[in-house]
């Protein structure tokens, strides 16, 4: 089993549906991998086309538990004074890309458009976003001699 660091960049987004009828929405992403979850900054009145160019970072097993290799991004529309608006969701599936960098050190996905559909799976826009996927050096245990020397405990 081999472990690493999947690094995910969320570019932008495009053509979303707002859910806001007097204002501009407020969107931002949750971006969730095998029980992790990250947030993206709120963009305030970022409307349909907003702008995060943020990076998040996961820790992953490959082979890990189950077969699932997706990583779900939802998008919301922050709300002041009542819940915030599910504007719709991507997935990625990383599978193959965890399975590159396993055998080669590192892989990534350059960003790429991917549809958003809402909950009846109708498009409404889409998502940018680009992945890379590094392979953890394996660590020394700590009575390991490394190089020679003995780690200090200082």
């Amino acid at each position: 089993m081999a472990f690493g660091f999947m690094e995910v960049e969320l570019v932008k987004a495009k053509g979303l549906h707002d859910t806001d009828v007097f204002a501009r929405m407020d969107p931002y992403v949750l971006l969730q991998y095998k029980g992790q979850e990250r947030k993206s900054s709120v963009i305030h009145e970022g409307g349909r086309n907003p702008v995060w160019n943020e990076k998040f970072v996961f820790k992953v097993e490959y082979p890990g538990s189950g077969d699932q290799y997706k990583l779900n991004l939802l998008i919301m529309d922050k709300d002041v004074f009542s819940a915030d608006d599910f504007v719709g969701q991507a997935a990625v599936y990383v599978k193959d890309l965890l399975a590159e960098g396993t055998e080669k050190g590192s892989a990534e996905l350059r960003p790429h458009k991917y549809s958003v559909v809402r909950a009846d799976q109708s498009y409404c826009g889409e998502i940018e976003v680009g992945i890379t996927f590094t392979l953890k050096e394996q660590e020394y245990a700590e009575d390991d001699d490394v190089g020679g020397w003995k780690q200090s405990c200082f």
